[in-house]
């Protein structure tokens, strides 16, 4: 296993639990501007060492979810904002260019402080 990505939660906005009931969650760094905060899980800046491809894993504190699909321009906006959003729902296809499919799973309690990990598992 290869960690690409890992950073640490620092912010979470006041309504990305409306997200989490639909089964999604945006990421975003500290670069984030502030009217997207609000729906935004803010993490650390860190750099993605390799591009995130499915069959990769996210890694939220100790749950992992199997990579399904990853967008167009998922790779770019984590590389340039560490911004994404992560749908939980195992689609074989990305209905947007930013998006990462990973498989549907209970989503584990996020919190400021939670590690997020993407790795490699080849």
């Amino acid at each position: 296993m290869k960690t690409i990505y890992q950073s640490r939660v620092t912010e979470i906005g006041s309504q990305v639990g409306l997200f989490l009931e639909e089964k999604m969650f945006i990421l975003f760094n500290e670069s984030a501007p502030a009217d997207l905060r609000d729906v935004a899980i803010v993490h650390t800046h860190c750099s993605l060492e390799e591009d995130i491809k499915v069959g990769d894993e996210l890694v939220i504190d100790n749950q992992s979810f199997k990579i399904t699909s990853v967008g167009s321009k998922a790779n770019e906006t984590m590389r340039d904002m560490g911004h994404t959003t992560v749908a939980l729902n195992g689609s074989s296809e990305s209905e947007m260019p930013g998006t990462i499919c990973v498989e549907e799973k209970e989503i584990p309690s996020i919190n400021v402080s939670s590690q997020l990990i993407f790795r490699q598992l080849r």
